[in-house]
């Protein structure tokens, strides 16, 4: 008898310690705290996400401005080395995750302090910050750009050098947005590594407006006569052999001269003006040439009566020191064979 209590007394301690175990779960349940379990303490510590660029979501200013490039630099710093206005061109300015492409005109340069005056980077920065957002500018991005972003500015655009740009992908770059009504103004700066001096360039958006009229395919034959060639102005995305759709007229006139004169055979010829280096621009040349003949073999044009090739900025008709003459000689040729 006493072996069979002793059996049964440990077998209902047993199940005693079990149902102890379970009792503070069992009040856990009714009366702790809940506490939140580890995999979202873990989400909620977590950046967020990046917010994409809206240009909409920028007020429109309507504080008054002065001329362009509309913004002097506080007292003891001046603009030195190179620093140029150019009429019209496209600047890559970064907003965030990407490259925001404006185009219009620019004014670009590097800052340096005065003589008798050390240079700072926070000086500098602060004095321009007041300044753009007390006419309603927006800081749409301020941080140092990702070296495999800055490799998609193409490496003929002139402020990829020092002034502009600066040592883009190498420091903290600051980007502004002043939205208007009738034009936007972008404005970016970027220190160099060296803590002596910051790069700076304003863009002031304009519509293109071109200045080219359409030649007709009759004017083109008796060009071709009379010269043995012909200068065709065909706009192409920037940097790119793709041909913009309001060209599309010159192709097709193009076209019908070859299609009324079935025995004429023409090169094209690709040219550039000299801005950037001269591969980049042989090569950007030869594949516009090329683009056309495609464009043209498309519409049932015998690729035979064709040649493509490109020739940079070998042959200027007008003078390179000028965005006028930079405009003329960024052509394309159609010469007799």
């Amino acid at each position: 008898m006493n072996l069979r209590f002793l059996t049964i007394a440990a077998m209902a301690c047993a199940l005693f310690a079990c149902n102890s175990k379970k009792k503070p779960s069992d009040a856990a349940d009714s009366t702790a705290i809940p506490q939140p379990a580890p995999a979202a303490r873990e989400v909620a510590a977590a950046p967020a996400p990046a917010t994409t660029f809206d240009i909409n979501t920028i007020p429109v200013s309507d504080k008054p401005l002065g001329t362009f490039p509309y913004f002097n630099l506080p007292e003891n710093y001046q603009n030195f080395s190179k620093h140029d206005i150019q009429n019209y061109d496209v600047v890559y300015f970064w907003v965030k995750d990407h490259f925001e492409k404006p185009e219009g005109k620019i004014f670009y340069s590097r800052i340096k302090a005065k003589e008798g005056k050390s240079y700072s980077d926070l000086e500098l920065g602060k004095n321009l910050e007041e300044i753009i957002t007390g006419v309603g500018g927006v800081k749409v991005s301020e941080m140092k750009i990702p070296n495999d972003s800055t490799y998609t500015i193409p490496k003929n655009n002139q402020l990829t050098y020092m002034d502009g740009y600066g040592f883009i992908g190498s420091a903290v770059s600051t980007t502004y947005l002043i939205r208007r009504a009738d034009k936007n103004i972008w404005i970016q700066t970027t220190p160099t590594d060296d803590g002596s001096s910051a790069c700076w360039m304003i863009l002031e958006t304009k519509p293109f407006k071109s200045t080219a009229s359409l030649i007709k395919a009759d004017e083109m034959k008796k060009e071709l006569d009379a010269k043995g060639h012909i200068a065709l102005y065909i706009n192409f995305d920037t940097d790119k052999a793709t041909i913009k759709s309001e060209s599309q007229p010159v192709i097709d006139e193009i076209q019908k001269l070859l299609t009324s004169n079935a025995g004429l055979k023409v090169a094209i010829e690709g040219h550039t003006d000299n801005s950037g280096e001269a591969a980049h621009n042989k090569k950007l040349s030869e594949d516009r040439a090329g683009a056309v003949k495609t464009a043209l073999t498309g519409k049932g044009i015998d690729a035979g009566r064709l040649q493509a090739k490109g020739l940079g900025a070998d042959k200027p008709i007008a003078d390179n020191n000028s965005e006028e003459g930079k405009a003329k000689n960024r052509r394309v040729e159609i010469v007799k064979i």
